[in-house]
């Protein structure tokens, strides 16, 4: 089984399994990952936004411009931000590392 890893708010790594086809909140939200997802997912918000670790960016798929757009209100933009909602599990990823934001803006509500 895949794995990956989650750089939690206070900072500990937190590995878990990473089925293949399942997005990274799918994945936090499987394991209790504070992640919210306030969209669940629809790509309406920036609640899943979180920051890939440098040394796996260049692995992911290029952002949409509609994730490129929703990542313009993600609180703490990063330059290896992205939207978890958008980054699924495949056997190359095996190993991902991402970290949470310290915290998140949600214009939902």
């Amino acid at each position: 089984m895949p794995k990956m890893i989650f750089v939690e708010r206070d900072g500990q790594e937190r590995e878990v399994e990473a089925p293949l086809g399942l997005s990274v909140l799918e994945i936090a939200h499987k394991h209790g990952v504070d992640i919210e997802g306030a969209c669940e997912g629809s790509l309406a918000c920036s609640t899943c936004h979180v920051i890939v670790d440098p040394s796996w960016y260049g692995k992911l798929a290029k952002a949409t411009e509609d994730e490129e757009d929703m990542l313009d209100l993600a609180f703490g933009l990063t330059a290896t931000s992205r939207l978890g909602c958008q980054i699924v599990m495949t056997p190359q990823l095996d190993g991902l590392k991402v970290k949470l934001p310290a915290g998140v803006r949600n214009a939902q509500k």
